[in-house]
């Protein structure tokens, strides 16, 4: 049976999940909070995790309003497109007190439910534009990839040097 558009979104969604716990777990236990010295924002697998978390929420809370046929605030209330790095910094700040275990708990589990929604829809509903009047121009596809497989691709890029970092102090 051919593959559709769908299909191959949520394989690499998986793929790309699993490979980024794995990177996470590659690092020792005791040394998987130790924090890099960089001037990017985020500077340890929590912050990656984290970010990633929230905007599944984004995206869940997006989808939740859209299928309810309201028009959800994008991309986070009192906050536009254009500052999306200020948003992306508030979101930092807003979970440096979770620990790694927890974020990486509340991250499957967003995980799984972006899965969820995914598998729900056919593969023509994922992929026509306008089909959803809250997707604008768009199709869920674009905001379905952009905040799984195509986001994990950026944080594994991310963990990727974290943990080649922390290795390398040991």
């Amino acid at each position: 049976m051919p593959t559709n558009e769908k299909d191959e979104l949520l394989r690499d969604s998986e793929d790309h999940f699993q490979t980024l716990l794995r990177i996470i777990e590659s690092v020792p236990s005791r040394s998987r909070n130790i924090s890099i010295e960089t001037e990017e924002r985020d500077k340890n697998f929590r912050d990656v995790v984290m970010h990633l978390y929230e905007w599944h929420a984004m995206l869940e809370r997006w989808y939740r309003e859209g299928m309810d046929g309201d028009r959800p605030f994008m991309p986070a209330p009192g906050y536009q497109w254009r500052t999306i790095k200020l948003l992306n910094l508030q979101i930092w700040e807003n979970y440096q007190d979770v620990t790694l275990n927890h974020a990486i708990k509340k991250f499957k589990l967003s995980h799984e439910r972006v899965m969820k929604h995914i598998r729900s829809h056919s593969n023509e509903e994922i992929m026509i534009k306008k089909h959803y009047k809250w997707t604008k121009t768009s199709n869920l596809y674009s905001y379905f990839v952009a905040n799984t497989a195509n986001h994990y691709l950026w944080a594994i890029k991310k963990c990727e040097v974290i943990a080649k970092v922390i290795k390398a102090k040991k």
